[in-house]
């Protein structure tokens, strides 16, 4: 029997030439728009996933006297912000084996290090690599001097006193609640010589070893009477200990911050520094407030208490509130 049905033709075949047309150029705009969302996916992925740059405070107990690695001081740029610049980097430099970090702003050779680093080279000092050399973030320079050796000294930091008033203790009653205990700082120099006399020592790093413990007193302010607790009850009072410490009382009673804020103040310092001015840290944090780079402070960093406290307690407000924040952050987390 016939058919009188038409014969079918294969879809793709009974196309046109300008129908074929629109289908390519439709699947062009469809390639097009998939390419470009997906350019724009990747590239706010790498802007999520760039580094926070500018950490300027590091804490000194952090690293002390373990090793310091590159990734620990990248890490500690990179905490916080507004601090150091894309620029900041840093090298490590051994000398006699004993190893510091060396920061500084676009690094380029070995004798740039050096010279960030306050590094002078005595006659007969072997440099590896040379210093002409290029160096990057995962350089290590060495140096051996001879006639010098590595001298670690520890020194006492004063523990401080505290008065805590309490309405759990009548009223004139005192009590001590913790003894205090003197911390250690312990500073490495370098000393040369010749023969058996003692040419120079210089500081090589200076960081707490062991916090100092405070002394803490009850003082009681009880009247006796269970419904009317003191209104000064829990309070806290620190006894200033040294000129820096004296300093910074009066600065922080200025910002308006009460006596309490000067007792976390001095317990988040006396961990960091020691309250010395010259403390340096084998990652590159220096001075009182442990700044990361010391240069970040401004004229005066390398000895001024005056600059490093002002500088410590403006990065203190911008980035905790108040020391008592800071110090609790420390805490938890060891830095701050």
């Amino acid at each position: 029997m016939a058919s009188h049905r038409k014969k079918r033709t294969a879809g793709l075949k009974a196309l046109t030439k300008r129908q074929w047309m629109r289908v390519i150029a439709g699947c062009s705009a469809v390639v097009m728009l998939v390419g470009i969302g997906i350019a724009t996916t990747t590239f706010h992925q790498s802007q999520n996933r760039a580094p926070n740059p500018g950490a300027t405070a590091f804490s000194a107990t952090e690293n002390g006297s373990a090793e310091v690695s590159r990734d620990n001081v990248r890490k500690a740029l990179n905490r916080g912000s507004g601090g150091s610049d894309s620029g900041t980097s840093y090298v490590s430099v051994k000398i006699n084996g004993v190893k510091r970090v060396i920061l500084g702003d676009h690094f380029t050779t070995v004798k740039s290090v050096l010279d960030a680093g306050d590094i002078t080279l005595d006659p007969g000092d072997q440099v590896t690599p040379s210093l002409q050399t290029k160096v990057n973030e995962s350089t290590t320079i060495e140096i051996e001097r001879a006639d010098a050796s590595v001298k670690s000294e520890d020194s006492a930091i004063p523990f401080n006193t505290i008065e805590e008033r309490t309405d759990s203790l009548p009223a004139g009653t005192r009590k001590v609640k913790t003894e205090g205990q003197n911390g250690v700082m312990e500073t490495t120099s370098l000393i040369t010589k010749a023969g058996s006399k003692s040419l120079s020592s210089n500081i090589f790093a200076s960081f707490v070893k062991q916090a100092p413990v405070d002394k803490v007193i009850l003082v009681g302010t009880g009247s006796g009477s269970a419904s009317a607790p003191s209104a000064s009850a829990g309070s806290s009072t620190t006894a200033p200990v040294g000129d820096s410490q004296a300093l910074a009382h009066g600065l922080v009673l200025s910002r308006g911050w009460g006596e309490g804020e000067f007792t976390c103040l001095v317990q988040l310092w006396n961990k960091e520094s020691g309250w010395r001015t010259n403390a340096a840290n084998p990652s590159g944090a220096y001075g009182i407030p442990q700044a990361l780079p010391g240069s970040k402070m401004g004229p005066g960093w390398e000895s001024d208490a005056n600059v490093q406290i002002n500088w410590g307690l403006g990065y203190i407000a911008s980035r905790y509130g108040t020391p008592c924040g800071a110090w609790a952050k420390s805490q938890a987390s060891g830095w701050y």
